[in-house]
């Protein structure tokens, strides 16, 4: 394990095994798997930014497309 480990007694305890009717459970019961889902579902945090890349994308395509190629034997 890690030398010098802050929280090493913590992690060496593991995750928290609760009984189904003990006082944490009671009062944080848990929760059901559709309302977990929605929570943790995919959003866009960046509104437009999606659309920008594609913009972007498209104008390097084309610059790419027009500048003038020099073949490889031709390369000093």
């Amino acid at each position: 394990m890690l030398k010098n480990f802050k929280y090493q007694k913590v992690y060496e305890k593991g995750k928290p095994v609760h009984q189904k009717f003990d006082s944490f459970s009671i009062k944080h019961p848990a929760m059901d798997l559709s309302r977990r889902a929605k929570i943790f579902s995919p959003f866009d945090a960046l509104k437009g930014f999606n659309e920008e890349l594609a913009v972007t994308e498209n104008e390097s395509n084309e610059n790419y497309l027009q500048v003038e190629r020099i073949p490889m034997e031709e390369f000093p």
